[in-house]
């Protein structure tokens, strides 16, 4: 067995370096691996497809552009995602929507001085697998996944969508890896607080 320590190799080293080197599909590259991932992130912030659109655009020229800024401390997608979010963020300060967002405390339900879930919640699992809910049910958690402040919705899509880890999110978001678990934790309560509404109704 290797006593060696080890090496993280980025899945993305070889279409940093095309970057790097400029050449000629390397963008083209990169809008192949990352558009479509970098458009839902800013539509998710920005809830606009126009806006999504632009703010995408601008990300991912920007990262070409700034390609050498990128030291290689953390994923490239990573860096990649900071850059779509902060693109994301500053169209939603353009609109001002910000002022248009809920509070979670008004949802939410209570948590202990731990952070914690503290109320017991129905069991509605099971029902998921009724056919005749399920297109209703994905309404229903894409409308309360919208709902979210833009800084919860951004957290729990890079972990539940994309795949993100903790770690990473708070790397492309610029925040702590507490305060990203926090997001996290507290974005998924609501969403299952309001399909257990709906699924009390249903």
């Amino acid at each position: 067995m290797s006593l060696l320590p080890r090496t993280h190799v980025d899945p993305d080293a070889a279409l940093v370096e095309a970057l790097r080197r400029e050449e000629p599909e390397a963008t083209e590259a990169l809008v192949e691996a990352y558009g479509d991932r970098v458009y839902r992130l800013a539509l998710r912030i920005t809830r606009s497809n126009e806006d999504a659109e632009e703010a995408a655009q601008d990300a991912l020229w920007t990262a070409a552009r700034k390609i050498h800024t990128f030291k290689g401390e953390s994923a490239f997608g990573s860096w990649l995602y900071r850059i779509a979010a902060n693109a994301a963020y500053q169209k939603l300060r353009t609109r001002r929507a910000k002022s248009q967002e809920i509070s979670l405390e008004d949802v939410l339900p209570p948590l202990d001085d731990d952070g914690r879930h503290f109320e017991p919640m129905d069991d509605w699992s099971t029902r998921v697998d009724d056919q005749a809910l399920q297109s209703e049910l994905r309404r229903v958690l894409e409308t309360a996944i919208e709902g979210l402040p833009p800084d919860y919705r951004t957290a729990l899509v890079l972990h539940d969508i994309e795949g993100l880890s903790n770690p990473d999110i708070a790397e492309a978001l610029g925040v702590s890896l507490p305060a990203v678990k926090s997001r996290v934790h507290r974005s998924r309560l609501y969403v299952r607080a309001r399909l257990a509404d709906y699924m009390r109704r249903a």
